[in-house]
C-alpha cells in the first residue's frame, strides 16, 4: 500500500520513464510498527518530488504510515476502547498482547492516545445539530462522583437527549450544572440557548425534572413548547411531604393518575387524589398542585409515545452507566477530564441510543404539531 501511494505521488511506478514524473525515490528505511494483526518490521521507501515554488523539491512522507507512529489506527482504536470499558494500562497490555507482541506500553502512550478525545469532545460539543431535526428534548441533571486531587467531589452534570423526527436518540450536551437543587444562575439557560445557536431550533415538547431554572430556561429559548414534568420525580417528591407508611398508598393514588387509559379517567383520578390527601397531608395535594398542567402533557400525544415521554428515565439509564464506568477511574485531574470521558462512552460506542417505542408514527405527530404552533408553512398547493 505505501509503495502505491508513493507511486501516485510520484506520478509514475518504480524504473519507469515518464513525463508524468514528479520525483525519485531514494532508498528505504526500516520502521518497526504495531498493527491489528501484530508487530512487524517493515521497508519503508523513500522519496522526494518536486513542486512550484521556492522550495523546489520536497520529502515524501506516507498517509497510511505518517512519520513517527508507532501503531497504527486499529490498534489505537483498540486501546482507547479498552481504557473507556474501564481497563487501566496493566490490563490494557495484556489483553492486547497478541497485538502488541512485546511492543511498549507505557502510562504516557496510553495518556497521548487517550488526549485525541480532547480534540473529539471539542468538535462534539461545537457541531451543527441543524441536519439532525430535533423534536423532542429529554433535560435532567445526575452528580457525578469524580476523584479529584485525593479527594471526592459530587458534581451536577446537565445531560441532554434529543429525538429526531424519526426516532433516533442523539446525545446533545453534557455541561456541569450548577446545582441539582438550587436556582441556576444561568448554566441552564446557556446550555438552552447554545442548543438553539447550532441548530435545535423548532422542537415541540422537552421533559425535565422539577428544577425551575431548567423549566425557565427551556421556556425562554423555545417560548411554544410544550413541557412535560417526570411523573418519577414528582412521585419522589410527593413521597417526601408525607410519613413514611403513607408511601405505598400514595404511590398506588398516583399512578392512578399517571398511568390512566386516558386523560378523563386521569383527571378523574387526580381529583380523587386531592379529595383523599387534603385533609390528611396537604403538602402532598400542594406538591401535586406545584406541577400543574405540565403533569399530564404527555397525554396530548398518542398512546404509543406515552412510556417514553412520562419520565426523563432515557436520561437515567444513560445516567446508570456513567456512574458505572467512572467507579472504575482511579483518579481525574478535573472535571472537564470528567465530561470527556463520559462523551468518550458514547463516542467509543460502548453506550448505544436506540429508537424510541412508537417511533413509526412520531414524523405525522412532528409535522402536524409544528404547523399547529406555526413552526411549518404549509406546502403551497399551486406550487
Amino acid at each position: 500500500m505505501v509503495n502505491e501511494e508513493l507511486d501516485a505521488a510520484l506520478g509514475t511506478g518504480r524504473n519507469e520513464r515518464s513525463e508524468q514524473r514528479r520525483g525519485y525515490r531514494k532508498g528505504k528505511r526500516r520502521r518497526s510498527i504495531t498493527m491489528s494483526n501484530g508487530k512487524h518490521t517493515l521497508d519503508m521507501p523513500r522519496g522526494e518530488y518536486f513542486e512550484p515554488g521556492p522550495q523546489g523539491k520536497r520529502e515524501w512522507n506516507s498517509r497510511v504510515i505518517p512519520r513517527y507512529s508507532r501503531r497504527t489506527a486499529a490498534v489505537d482504536e483498540a486501546l482507547i476502547r479498552a481504557y473507556l470499558g474501564g481497563t487501566n494500562t496493566r490490563r490494557i497490555e495484556q489483553a492486547l498482547s497478541p497485538l502488541l507482541e512485546g511492543a511498549a506500553l507505557s502510562k504516557s502512550t496510553v495518556s497521548r492516545i487517550v488526549a485525541r478525545l480532547s480534540q473529539a469532545f471539542e468538535a462534539w460539543r461545537t457541531r451543527d445539530l441543524s441536519e439532525e431535526d430535533i423534536a423532542i428534548l429529554f433535560l435532567d441533571g445526575f452528580l457525578l462522583k469524580l476523584r479529584l486531587v485525593k479527594r471526592v467531589e459530587k458534581i451536577p452534570v446537565l445531560c441532554v437527549i434529543g429525538v429526531r423526527s424519526d426516532g433516533g436518540r442523539v446525545l446533545l450536551a453534557l455541561e456541569v450544572r450548577t446545582s441539582e437543587s438550587e436556582v441556576p444562575t444561568g448554566r441552564e439557560s446557556a446550555v438552552t440557548e447554545d442548543l438553539a445557536a447550532r441548530g435545535v431550533q423548532a422542537p415541540i415538547l422537552a421533559v425535565i425534572d422539577g428544577n425551575e431554572g431548567l423549566h425557565s430556561a427551556v421556556q425562554t429559548t423555545w417560548p411554544w413548547i410544550d413541557i412535560q414534568r417526570c411523573t418519577k420525580h414528582k412521585l419522589e417528591n410527593l413521597a417526601t411531604h408525607a410519613p413514611k407508611r403513607h408511601s405505598d398508598e400514595i404511590k398506588e393514588d398516583y399512578h392512578a393518575i399517571v398511568y390512566a387509559a386516558s386523560e378523563v379517567q386521569a383527571r378523574r383520578a387526580y381529583a380523587r387524589f386531592e379529595n383523599q390527601w387534603s385533609p390528611r397531608c396537604p403538602g402532598v395535594v400542594k406538591s401535586l398542585r406545584e406541577a400543574g398542567e405540565e403533569l399530564l402533557t404527555f397525554m396530548k400525544y398518542p398512546g404509543s409515545l406515552w412510556k417514553m415521554l412520562r419520565t426523563t428515565n432515557s436520561i437515567e439509564r444513560v445516567n446508570e452507566e456513567f456512574r458505572r464506568r467512572v467507579k472504575t477511574q482511579g483518579s481525574l485531574p478535573n472535571v472537564e477530564a470528567g465530561l470527556k470521558l463520559l462523551y468518550g462512552l458514547f463516542a467509543g460506542g460502548l453506550i448505544q441510543l436506540r429508537r424510541v417505542d412508537g417511533w413509526r408514527g412520531l414524523p405525522a405527530i412532528v409535522e402536524r404539531r409544528r404547523r399547529q404552533l406555526g413552526l411549518v408553512k404549509p406546502l403551497d398547493k399551486a406550487a
